[in-house]
């Protein structure tokens, strides 16, 4: 009777421990891919956890073979049903059935020098498997903050897996030196050389997402020189016209005179329109004083007149703040390509409209705009998604803008409603320049 309900505490704990994992893998994968959250994959994650574990309960297998079974089918889980690839599953699959499996001795060798009983290392028994389910506990709880909560940044999730590992390294060190409880020096070895390897797995994946980030700032940083280039010119070209006005002032008085001396009314007032195009032009031209931001409003605003797209702008933009341009790039251009294209696709063009509105607040920078949309949006994880499917930048686009506004304490929200698409992000500020 005993072995029974062993074995259904182990199957039980099985589930819990690769459902928790899967949850991982399914949260690491947002942004990827579309999601399919329905009810019938966690089932036939839990069935299949069940079966693989009633399977590795065969008397005579030594446990590292159900631990690579195990892990074998968190990944092809992870990979199959929570949009994974396999590179991402092998890590994520390794690194956390080590670490559980560390855990677990480390929380089974403390409670037998506490009770001082070396049965709560053997899983086989039921003070092993009490062990186990604390840590089943501690992982479940883990689940129901996140839940709550909402997940942590990848950069505090990064933290938090380091901070585990440290501290599991440092329990394994201080378990040598205890005199309590006998346990072989073979196996204090592989754990403590096994808590190195997820010390070491933290350090790499910390350093590839350092260096992915280093390569997406010198993507942004030759995309803001390429602006600023484009401004200059721009700006050389604006000069240029007002200036031939101003200096071919006098002549072009004189016409208007001579024109109205003789009754030539409205010959005077087409020449009044001939002087007035490149004036107007001129006032429409949004100033700013950041030449990125300049840039990309008044380039936009060319796009969205070729393309029939109403383009409203309200500006009210600090200066002397701390937020690099290559940042202001990828936020506003990214966001501003995104609702153009969106709007294009209006069917009808007198309702193709982006509205564009930059406020400052206190120490907070708001960008809010709001553009015409026809179709059908798609909802993950309580944020609206694109719904492009072409490979290549889509997607990386809007990943960037999310990723400098988070540079700067910020949060970037979209939302739809009656035909509108509105995307904020605000972001905080050094104010001390200004």
């Amino acid at each position: 009777m005993m072995e029974w309900l062993i074995l259904c505490s182990d199957t039980a704990s099985a589930a819990v421990r690769v459902l928790v994992c899967f949850l991982i893998m399914h949260r690491a994968a947002a942004g990827k891919k579309q999601e399919r959250t329905a009810s019938w994959i966690f089932a036939a994650v839990i069935v299949g956890t069940a079966v693989l574990s009633v399977l590795t309960a065969l008397p005579g297998l030594p446990g590292v073979y159900r631990l690579a079974l195990e892990t074998a089918w968190i990944v092809f889980c992870g990979v199959r049903f929570g949009c994974l690839d396999v590179r991402m599953g092998l890590f994520i699959g390794i690194f956390y059935e080590i670490g559980v499996s560390f855990w677990q001795f480390l929380l089974g060798a403390g409670l037998g020098i506490l009770f001082g009983s070396p049965t709560f290392l053997d899983v086989g028994t039921g003070s092993g498997q009490a062990a186990a389910w604390i840590l089943n506990g501690l992982l479940i709880v883990l689940c129901l903050c996140s839940r709550r909560y909402g997940d942590p940044k990848e950069k505090e999730g990064l933290r938090m897996a380091g901070g585990i590992v440290l501290a599991g390294f440092l329990a394994i060190i201080t378990l040598s030196e205890q005199t309590v409880l006998e346990i072989p020096d073979a196996t204090l070895d592989m754990w403590t050389f096994l808590s190195v390897i997820l010390l070491t797995a933290v350090l790499v994946f910390h350093m590839n997402r350092q260096n992915q980030i280093e390569r997406e700032l010198s993507y942004l940083k030759s995309e803001q020189a390429e602006l600023l280039e484009r401004e200059y010119h721009t700006l050389n070209q604006a000069y240029a016209v007002n200036a031939k006005l101003f200096h071919d002032f006098h002549n072009h008085i004189g016409v208007l005179r001579q024109l109205l001396t003789h009754g030539k009314t409205e010959e005077a007032l087409g020449y009044l329109d001939e002087l007035k195009a490149p004036v107007t032009e001129l006032a429409e031209t949004v100033w700013t004083g950041d030449e990125t931001v300049d840039y990309l409003i008044n380039s936009k605003a060319a796009e969205a007149k070729d393309k029939g797209i109403a383009y409203r702008v309200q500006v009210e933009f600090p200066r002397h703040m701390n937020i690099a341009g290559a940042d202001l790039c990828a936020i506003l251009g990214n966001l501003l390509d995104n609702a153009l294209e969106a709007a294009a696709r209006v069917p009808e063009e007198k309702e193709r409209f982006v509205n564009l509105t930059i406020r400052r607040i206190q120490h907070m920078l708001v960008i809010k705009i709001e553009n015409s949309f026809a179709g059908s949006v798609v909802l993950k994880d309580k944020e609206l998604k694109t719904t492009k499917t072409e490979e290549g930048l889509h997607g990386w686009g809007l990943k960037s803008a999310r990723a400098a506004t988070e540079k700067y304490d910020g949060t970037l929200k979209t939302s739809y409603a009656d035909g509108v698409f509105r995307t904020v992000a605000t972001l905080s500020y050094d104010r001390a320049g200004e």
